[in-house]
């Protein structure tokens, strides 16, 4: 499931590299600690390299589990993906 949704944001996202992710706007007392979030997204297969705050999101820079270099912005509540540039 996670790989299908990974593969749509991608394809939704391939025209739009240089625009910024739109990530849902949520109380910062809603959002899932960055602790916390980086675990979850490191126990997806992440190697996270930066870890950061961006609007609205959580950015990470590193790579994927494929060892792919990963710029990858998620929800900061849900932790979903919003935006994935994968280079090849």
């Amino acid at each position: 499931m996670m790989k299908s949704a990974l593969i749509f944001v991608l394809t939704m996202t391939a025209g739009t590299v240089s625009a910024a992710a739109n990530c849902p706007k949520y109380e910062k007392n809603e959002w899932m600690s960055q602790t916390e979030a980086r675990s979850k997204i490191e126990a997806q297969g992440y190697k996270v390299d930066k870890f950061k705050i961006d609007g609205n999101c959580y950015e990470i820079y590193g790579t994927n589990k494929e060892g792919k270099r990963a710029e990858v912005y998620f929800d900061a509540k849900t932790l979903d993906i919003v935006k994935a540039e994968i280079k090849k």
